[in-house]
């Protein structure tokens, strides 16, 4: 009854033109979408320093993409993450990749930011995606940010590789033994802060990870 009342109050518009849209992604603008959704898969898997197998990213880090994707984690539009998650939802390449996996967990944005914010953007998608897969479970509570450290976007890439040194831990890891997991994040950059996080998760025993990210810069 509270979705009812909140989507007439509030009701969904497409991400990209803000219409009036119950799907939160027009016809016109996802046939615009379509035509630039790269859906690439980079693979790492014999690269000493990488500690996740591979990257799946939806689009390159430029134009409107970037644009929106700037507007959902700094304008206050968190809305956006229903246009998202409907465009990875809907992609059978992006559904094939998650049969492979067992679990999904976003990236943390530390306490501060988020009460600042008011959500994270990775998380919100993350559980849409979850929502949606049967055959892969949320864990939102294992990977934990303990520092807030300066946005990885104001940074150089080496400024960025120490930035994410040290500051997330792992609670309840034996969740996460011999499971193939799904690292989500929005932007991939260096890769320092999935880096990071991928190394912890596979030093407590995850079997093996791969990276999805709404776009690659």
């Amino acid at each position: 009854m509270l979705d009812y009342i909140l989507n007439i109050i509030y009701p969904n518009v497409c991400g990209f033109c803000n219409n009036i849209c119950k799907e939160s992604l027009c016809m016109q603008c996802e046939e615009k979408i379509n035509k630039i959704l790269l859906c690439n898969i980079d693979n790492y898997e014999n690269e000493d320093n990488k500690f996740f197998n591979e990257h799946l990213y939806l689009f390159k880090y430029n134009d409107e993409i970037r644009k929106t994707i700037l507007d959902y984690k700094f304008h206050d539009r968190a809305y956006l993450y229903k246009t998202f998650s409907k465009i990875i939802i809907k992609n059978k390449k992006i559904c094939g990749f998650f049969k492979k996996y067992d679990i999904i967990i976003p990236v943390p944005i530390h306490k501060k930011r988020l009460n600042i914010r008011g959500y994270n953007q990775s998380e919100l998608i993350a559980k849409e995606i979850s929502k949606n897969n049967s055959n892969l479970a949320l864990e939102n509570k294992i990977l934990i940010k303990t520092k807030n450290t300066n946005p990885q976007s104001t940074l150089t890439k080496e400024e960025r590789i120490k930035n994410a040194q040290d500051v997330y831990i792992l609670r309840n890891f034996e969740r996460i033994r011999n499971k193939s997991i799904i690292l989500f994040d929005d932007i991939y950059t260096t890769g320092s802060t999935v880096n990071e996080c991928s190394k912890l998760l596979k030093l407590n025993g995850a079997k093996e990870i791969g990276i999805l990210t709404l776009a690659k810069d």
